[in-house]
C-alpha cells in the first residue's frame, strides 16, 4: 500500500530525511516514532504531497507522490495535530464542505456525512458550531473529515494530543476500529498508545531509519537477549547472595537483578546474552541446588526502553526488516 525507497529531503545544509526506505501493507496500523526533529513530519508531508522529496521515491496505492499527486491525495486522509476546522461552521456543514472539496458525487455527500458522523460519534452535535465543541469532539470531527472520502490510507499526527483519559481511550478504540478498511500511519510521542493501537513500528532518528518491526518483536530486541523472571523457595538458610551467585554461573546468563530477596522466597530477573535461551539451564540449576522453582517466565522490554536505546546513539543503526510486514 505504501512503498518508500531511498527517500531524502534536504534544506540547504540541513538533512531532514536521510535515505529511508520502508513498506506498509494494506490494512496495517503502523506507529511512526522518533524524537522531536527526527524527520517524522517531513516524511508525512512528503507522503501527503505537501512537499516533494529531494531524492528517492514514495508511492501510495501504486501512485507516485511526485508524479501523480492528485491520485495520491484522493487515496489519503490526513489528520494533522491541529485539525483543519472552520469554527464558524456547524459539524454537518463543515463535513459537507469537505466532501465537496474531495469531489464526492453530489448525490452521496449527505449520506456519507451521516455515516462518518455516526462512525466518529459526533452525530449528536451535528448542528452545533465547531467553536462550541470540546477538544475531544473537535478531534473526532477532524478524524471524520479525514475518512469522509473513504481513503485507502490514513495518516494521523498526534491524534490524542491534549485529550483527557476518557477521550484518549475513545479515540484509540475508534482508530483500531478503522484497521482493515484503511492502512493507518500513526505518529505519536505516547509510546503506550503505540503498544495499545499499533501492530508494527517504524522508528527514525536524525532523519535516518533505525528500526522497522512488529511491536512484539521490537520489545524482544535490544542490547540484551531474553529476559526471565524466576521465583525460588530455598527452604533453608541460603541467603540472597548465594542464590544470585548460583544463577550468575548458568551459561548464557549476563546479569541477575534482585527483585524480592526476603528468604526463604526469592524473586530475580535474569538477562541473557544475545542469541541464548538459558531457561532450561536456569531451571536445572535451581532444582539441582535443592530449591523449589515456583515460577519461571519470560518478560519483555517495554517499547519505551527499546525506543530510548535505539535513539540514544548518535549513529543510526541498520534496521531489521520483518517478513510480510513493514520492511
Amino acid at each position: 500500500m505504501i512503498q518508500v525507497e531511498g527517500l531524502s529531503k534536504r534544506y540547504a545544509r540541513h538533512v531532514a530525511v536521510n535515505n529511508i526506505s520502508f513498506a506498509v501493507d494494506k490494512g496495517d496500523i503502523v506507529g511512526f516514532l522518533g524524537p522531536n526533529g527526527a524527520g517524522k513530519t517531513t516524511t508525512m508531508r512528503i507522503l501527503t504531497c505537501f512537499m516533494p522529496p529531494t531524492t528517492g521515491s514514495a508511492k501510495v496505492a501504486g501512485f507516485d507522490v511526485f508524479e501523480q499527486p492528485f491520485e495520491v491525495k484522493k487515496r489519503i486522509g490526513y489528520l494533522p495535530e491541529a485539525p483543519p476546522l472552520y469554527p464558524e461552521m456547524s459539524v454537518r456543514d463543515y463535513l459537507t464542505f469537505v466532501a465537496r472539496l474531495k469531489n464526492l458525487p453530489a448525490g452521496e455527500i449527505g449520506k456519507r456525512a451521516d455515516q462518518v458522523m455516526q462512525r466518529c460519534a459526533v452525530d449528536d452535535v451535528k448542528d452545533r458550531l465547531i467553536s462550541k465543541l470540546s477538544r475531544g469532539y473537535r478531534q473526532r470531527v477532524g478524524l471524520a473529515q479525514a475518512i469522509i472520502h473513504n481513503p485507502d490510507v490514513l495518516i494521523l499526527d498526534e491524534p490524542t494530543s491534549g485529550l483527557d483519559p476518557k477521550q484518549i481511550n475513545e479515540t484509540r478504540e475508534l482508530i483500531k476500529s478503522l484497521a482493515g478498511e484503511h492502512t493507518i500511519i500513526l505518529s505519536t510521542h505516547i509510546l503506550p498508545e503505540v503498544e495499545s493501537v499499533c501492530e508494527k513500528v517504524i522508528i527514525i532518528d536524525k532523519g535516518r531509519l533505525v528500526a522497522t518491526d512488529s511491536v512484539e518483536n521490537l520489545k524482544q530486541r535490544g542490547s540484551v537477549g531474553l529476559a526471565i523472571q524466576v521465583q525460588i523457595e530455598t527452604g533453608d538458610n541460603s541467603d540472597a547472595l548465594a542464590v544470585r551467585q548460583r544463577l550468575e554461573q548458568v551459561p548464557g546468563v549476563s546479569k541477575v537483578l534482585d527483585r524480592i530477596v526476603s528468604g526463604p522466597r526469592f524473586v530475580y530477573e535474569i538477562e541473557s546474552l544475545q542469541g541464548h535461551n538459558p531457561r532450561p539451564d536456569v531451571a536445572r540449576a535451581i532444582v539441582n541446588a535443592g530449591w523449589n522453582l515456583l515460577e519461571l517466565k519470560s518478560t519483555t522490554h517495554t517499547l519505551e526502553e527499546i525506543f530510548l536505546e535505539l535513539t540514544a546513539s548518535n549513529v543510526a543503526q541498520e534496521p531489521v526488516p520483518v517478513a510480510g510486514g513493514v520492511q
